[in-house]
C-alpha cells in the first residue's frame, strides 16, 4: 500500500470517529456508517462497564485528542520530518490502559510507517482499538494482516513497551535485546505565578482532572511562589471539577487517601474533591496534588531540569526556558509530541 493511501485511510478513519466526540452525524461516510455507526455508538456506553475510569465523556475526550490529528495537513505534516522508506518489520506494542485509547498513536506510527502491529492490549482498554482496527480495514483492506492483537508476543522485530516503573524492569529483561522503547512512570507538573489570578488558574483544572488524573500528561505536582493564596487555585477549579467526587473509583480514592494522611497526622489543604499535601515528590495519589512553594524560578527551573527524566509535561501560564505549555493544553498532544521525548517513528524508520 503506497503512503498516500495509508495517509487517506486514516483521514477517512478520523472523518468517521470525529463524528462521536462532535455529535455531528456525517451523511457522506455512507456505508461506512451503515455498517459501524451503531455498534461503535453502542460501544463507546459500554466502556463503564468494562472500566470504571472509561466514562463516556472520558472515552470522547480522548477520540477527540485524536481526530484533531487525524487530518490530511498535520498527517503530512507530521511525515514530511522523516524519509519513510524502509522494509516491513513485525512491532510487537505492549499497550497501557490508563486512559482511553492511549495506546493510539504507537498504532498509527507502526501503520503509517508501513510496519506491521503485533499489539498486546491492557485489560483495563481491549475493545476500542480492536473496533477501530476493523473500521480501518473497512476502509482500506490493505490492512488486514497487517494488526494482530495478541496476549503473548512472539515473532517480532522490535518492541515499544508502556507500563510502570515496575513493569519497566520485567521489559528490559525480556524484550532487551531487541531494538525497543521501553517506557516507564512520568508525572506533569504546574509552575504558578505570583501574579496568576483565579481566571488564569481556571484551564489549569484540564490538566489535573480529565482522565481522573490517570495519564502522565496529568499534572500531580503544583509549584507555587512563596506566600501565594492557595485559595486562589480552589476558586479556579471549585466550579467545573468539584463534580469528579460523582465518580465512585475517584470518590474512593480521595476518601481512602484522606484517611491514610489523617491517620499519620499530615497537614492538608481540602476542598472536599482533591487533597493538597505538601511534599517533594512529583507522583500523587488519586485525588491528591502534591505541592510545594519556590522563592526563586530561576532556581525551580534548574531543578526541574534535572528532574526533566521522570516529567511529562511542564504547564505555565509564562514562558520559561525549559518547554512549557500552557494551562489546559496538557492534554492535547501534537502528532510529534512524543511520549517519555523519544522519537517513535525515527525509532521505527532506523529498524531498516
Amino acid at each position: 500500500m503506497t503512503l498516500d493511501k495509508r495517509i487517506n485511510s486514516f483521514v477517512l478513519l478520523g472523518s468517521f470517529l470525529k463524528q462521536f466526540p462532535t455529535g455531528d452525524k456525517n451523511d457522506l461516510l455512507g456505508a461506512l456508517n451503515q455498517q459501524f455507526y451503531t455498534d461503535f455508538e453502542e460501544l463507546i456506553l459500554r466502556q463503564k462497564s468494562y472500566n470504571g475510569w472509561f466514562e463516556k465523556e472520558n472515552v470522547l475526550e480522548a477520540l477527540n485528542s485524536i481526530v484533531t490529528n487525524l487530518s490530511e495537513e498535520k498527517l503530512k505534516e507530521w511525515i514530511s520530518n522523516y524519509s519513510l522508506e524502509g522494509e516491513n518489520r513485525r512491532i510487537g506494542v505492549i499497550m497501557a490502559g490508563n486512559i482511553p485509547l492511549v495506546g493510539f498513536h504507537d498504532f498509527l506510527s507502526v501503520l503509517i510507517t508501513g510496519n506491521t502491529l503485533v499489539a498486546k492490549l491492557s485489560s483495563n482498554d481491549k475493545t476500542l482499538l480492536p473496533k477501530i482496527t476493523e473500521i480501518l480495514q473497512a476502509i482500506a483492506p490493505e490492512f488486514k494482516g497487517k494488526v494482530s492483537f495478541v496476549e503473548r508476543l512472539e515473532n517480532f522485530d522490535a518492541v515499544i513497551a508502556t507500563g510502570s516503573d515496575n513493569s519497566s524492569r520485567y521489559f528490559d529483561y525480556y524484550f532487551g535485546k531487541y531494538p525497543h522503547i521501553i517506557r516507564k512512570n512520568r508525572n506533569s507538573v504546574a509552575i504558578i505565578h505570583e501574579n496568576d489570578t483565579p481566571a488564569d488558574l481556571k484551564p489549569l483544572g484540564k490538566d489535573i482532572f480529565k482522565y481522573y488524573g490517570l495519564g502522565c500528561r496529568n499534572v500531580s505536582k503544583l509549584y507555587f511562589p512563596k506566600n501565594y493564596s492557595i485559595n486562589h487555585f480552589f476558586e479556579a477549579i471549585i466550579d467545573d471539577y468539584q463534580n469528579v467526587v460523582h465518580n465512585n473509583k475517584y470518590a474512593n480514592n480521595y476518601d481512602y487517601n484522606k484517611a491514610v494522611y489523617l491517620l499519620g497526622n499530615n497537614q492538608l489543604l481540602d476542598n472536599d474533591f482533591v487533597l493538597l499535601k505538601e511534599d517533594k515528590a512529583l507522583a500523587s495519589p488519586v485525588g491528591v496534588l502534591y505541592y510545594e512553594y519556590y522563592n526563586d524560578i530561576k532556581q525551580l527551573e534548574e531543578e526541574l531540569n534535572e528532574k526533566k527524566g521522570d516529567i511529562q509535561c511542564i504547564v505555565s501560564s509564562s514562558n520559561t526556558p525549559l518547554k512549557t505549555l500552557g494551562f489546559g493544553m496538557s492534554q492535547s498532544p501534537a502528532l510529534d509530541d512524543y511520549a517519555d521525548g523519544v522519537d517513535t517513528m525515527q525509532f521505527l524508520l532506523n529498524l531498516a
